[in-house]
């Protein structure tokens, strides 16, 4: 007989919508049926229920937070409370994952990576939006607003006040699905093309003082997605030595085999640079930006600074080397 998974009635939203979702892809549940409903009778007949009931029992498997008294987060290195989503995701995540990787081969390490990963990048917001935590301070004005998140397009789904609610299951089962897809996307992402990029990103850290003896230049050979593991890995080298020389620029080969010069932000997600290419060069471009910095193939820098261009591995390695001595 197929699993029933439970979840409440009425107006939904992305957590319990990603909920559900999570637990279909699940060999126990992959057949299961939803059913929408607050009649704890009804509840009761459910073989797992998530987002309503008041009880979060992983061992009766009820999965509620709306409950007074609850606090549970995805581990100590969260303050988020957790939605219906982040506990599901706690405790499924792992499996979930892998049954969306199928075949691919992935260690347990890289699983537990990418458990972190995905928390950080997507599942949190979303038990920061649906228990109401700011991502800011109350005192803070947004310079704008935002409704293109997640949690925005699924609420967009719900009938409008004036519209019949029509098959509000259907509509739900809309949810499930622009949730999953975005579940599903990261997840295979982040496990096959940055996962693989952790290992460049570890070869061009170890080998910086054999592209410049600063120590704070690091080439890569080919383009990852290199900055979420440069962080990483730049604060893992801190801790153990905290008076070790911080990164400056990022070299790299572009899609059309020209060089970029690329200056680390100060700090993740950062429009600051740390040292921007000196102001002499911004926005400047080709034989006249060579001109100025004394230095063949110049392709552009960028008026913020924060990056260039040049057409050899040689001619990026230049600027970057002179941009350290200039402001």
């Amino acid at each position: 007989m197929p699993k029933i998974i439970g979840t409440h009635s009425g107006t939904f939203h992305c957590d319990e919508a990603l909920a559900c979702y999570m637990l279909r892809q699940l060999d126990e549940y992959k057949d299961a049926k939803i059913v929408r409903s607050r009649d704890p009778a009804t509840l009761e007949t459910c073989d797992i229920v998530v987002d309503v009931g008041s009880v979060y029992s992983h061992d009766t498997k009820r999965y509620d937070h709306h409950q007074r008294g609850f606090d549970e987060q995805f581990s100590e290195n969260y303050k988020t409370k957790l939605s219906s989503a982040g506990l599901i995701y706690k405790h499924y995540g792992k499996d979930v994952i892998r049954a969306i990787l199928g075949g691919e081969e992935i260690s347990d390490t890289e699983v537990d990576i990418l458990h972190n990963k995905l928390y950080e990048v997507l599942i949190e917001s979303i038990d920061g939006n649906d228990n109401g935590i700011s991502r800011y301070p109350d005192d803070i004005e947004p310079a704008y607003k935002e409704s293109t998140s997640l949690p925005s397009r699924v609420s967009r789904l719900n009938p409008w006040w004036n519209q019949p609610e029509g098959d509000m299951d259907a509509r739900f089962g809309k949810a499930m699905e622009i949730t999953g897809e975005e579940f599903h996307g990261r997840v295979r992402y982040f496990a096959l093309a940055w996962l693989p990029g952790r290992k460049i990103v570890e070869q061009g850290f170890t080998s910086r003082f054999d592209i410049d003896q600063s120590g704070q230049i690091v080439l890569f050979d080919q383009f990852c997605p290199w900055k979420d593991h440069l962080d990483t890995i730049e604060e893992e080298a801190l801790a153990k030595d905290p008076n070790a020389a911080k990164l400056i620029y990022v070299l790299y080969p572009d899609t059309s085999n020209n060089w970029r010069v690329q200056a680390i932000s100060e700090k993740p997600g950062s429009f600051t640079s740390r040292h921007a290419l000196p102001e002499a060069w911004r926005g400047i471009r080709d034989d006249e930006l060579s001109e100025r910095s004394g230095i063949e193939g110049c392709i552009f820098v960028h008026q913020s600074g924060f990056i260039g261009g040049n057409k050899t591995r040689d001619g990026a390695l230049a600027l970057a080397r002179k941009a350290l001595t200039m402001d």
